[in-house]
């Protein structure tokens, strides 16, 4: 059974969040990626949101292959999500990927 939150801290030494008086949760999953068009390339996906995101915030990506990944063209209105194979031997698969942003 999930216990209901009723608190959220705000560490001291934290960064400061984008809004003063509460805390911007998003979550997308699965979100699509294209095929790399060959060894080592990289892939761009843009990543939207229908509300604005805060001026400052923190994106996590959970890549669902041997990836790594950087984000780029952040805005209030959502950001890209470059993707690249570990290895440079290796080309990308089509396939997904899954976001959470916090600020």
């Amino acid at each position: 059974m999930p216990l209901p939150v009723q608190r959220f801290d705000v560490i001291g030494s934290a960064d400061q969040l984008g809004m003063q008086d509460r805390v911007a949760f998003a979550i997308k999953k699965a979100v699509a990626n294209a095929i790399g068009g060959g060894a080592g390339a990289s892939v761009a996906t843009v990543v939207t949101f229908s509300e604005p995101l805060p001026t400052n915030y923190a994106v996590l990506v959970t890549p669902n292959q041997d990836a790594t990944f950087w984000i780029s063209a952040r805005s209030t209105a959502g950001f890209t999500v470059n993707l690249a194979p570990r290895l440079a031997a290796n080309t990308l698969a089509a396939g997904s990927f899954d976001v959470a942003v916090f600020g």
